[in-house]
């Protein structure tokens, strides 16, 4: 993804999306950018359908604030005029462009609450939980705004531990548990699969730093599931750290690979970047 996320073509579209999700017309256009900026829409309805008991601290509002008004300073976007003072926008601004820079606010707006208020009333939730939706939508967001593939690698192995620790309290729902387990290890993949590829494009192993302390953890905390009495679950948990232990030897690999200089591998898959083995080591 573009890490300018509110590019102005961006912006106009989320402008668009936000239209068509209130009633507006549809436009019959679309976008790489949709399945990313609808994360940002479906917070913004969520925000509007179902507002969760939550206090926003005064620190938080002050901060959002100040955030906002840098944003519409840069963005050449206007505060409500007082009482008695006429409001306008900079001159060059079209109606169109005034509208979709609007929508930049309305997405860091959105954004910030996600992470905010939002997510303070939604983190607790699991599976089966009516804010489990918001919850995961919070997710959604926070990868939409992520500036960096290593931002959102990371965020994915954040979710995954997350997932973990949803497993732990579903576990006398056989099928909820698979489920949890099944997200988990998407979330596992894609974080990884990001994390390798920036090292391997880099040919710098900082990010590969992610992926193992990740790892660690991660191994330990679903070895602990294994004492499930039920065959069949602890077969799950088994394909898990089957999982966990490829990336690791993944992570090993694209090591070594850039330690001898090797180019960025050309195959991939799940994991990432396949490297081949260095000279020495054949």
């Amino acid at each position: 993804m573009d890490s300018d996320l509110f590019s102005r073509r961006r912006a106009e579209r989320f402008a668009q999306l936000l239209d068509e999700a209130n009633g507006g017309r549809r436009h019959h256009v679309r976008s790489r950018a949709d399945d990313e900026l609808a994360a940002l829409v479906a917070v913004s309805r969520r925000l509007t359908a179902d507002r969760p008991d939550v206090e926003v601290d005064t620190e938080f509002r002050t901060g959002l604030r100040a955030m906002l008004v840098a944003t519409a300073e840069r963005e050449g976007v206007t505060a409500p005029a007082k009482p008695g003072v006429r409001a306008s926008l900079l001159p060059a601004m079209t109606g169109r462009r005034a509208r979709a820079r609007g929508a930049i606010l309305v997405g860091v707006a959105a954004g910030a609450i996600a992470l905010s208020g939002i997510s303070a009333a939604s983190e607790n939730a699991v599976p089966g939980d009516a804010l489990y939706g918001m919850k995961r939508s919070t997710e959604r967001a926070q990868l939409a705004l992520a500036s960096s593939d290593i931002s959102r690698g990371q965020l994915f192995l954040d979710f995954a531990r997350t997932r973990l620790d949803e497993a732990a309290t579903v576990r006398d729902d056989r099928l909820g548990f698979s489920a949890v387990l099944d997200d988990m290890d998407a979330d596992t993949r894609q974080g990884v699969r990001l994390l390798t590829t920036v090292a391997a494009q880099r040919s710098d192993p900082a990010a590969l730093d992610a992926v193992d302390t990740f790892l660690g953890g991660q191994r330990r905390a679903v070895s602990g599931l294994l004492d499930r009495s039920d065959h069949a679950d602890r077969d799950r948990t088994r394909r898990s750290l089957a999982l966990l232990d490829a990336a690791g030897r993944r992570a090993d690999a694209l090591r070594e690979a850039i330690a001898c200089g090797l180019p960025a591998p050309a195959a991939s898959d799940a994991l990432g970047p396949a490297p081949t083995t260095c000279p020495g080591d054949r």
